[in-house]
């Protein structure tokens, strides 16, 4: 009995597809990748009051600040 279902790929047709997608995902969280770290490597920050920051607080955020 054959299996002649649209979804049955076997052998070198489903691994190239699979390759293809497989590549394909690759190259697009590798161009994600590089736009964040584009835009963020201009991102600066100013620490503002060194002097009150504690070793362990929570507040310790509001001593940063985005300088754009």
């Amino acid at each position: 009995m054959e299996n002649r279902s649209v979804w049955a790929l076997h052998g070198l047709t489903g691994g190239l597809i699979a390759t293809g997608l497989l590549l394909s995902i690759l190259a697009f969280l590798t161009v994600s990748a590089m736009s964040v770290q584009r835009a963020n490597a201009t991102n600066y920050y100013k620490i503002q009051d060194e002097q009150s920051i504690k070793m362990i607080s929570v507040d310790n955020k509001k001593h940063l600040v985005d300088v754009k």
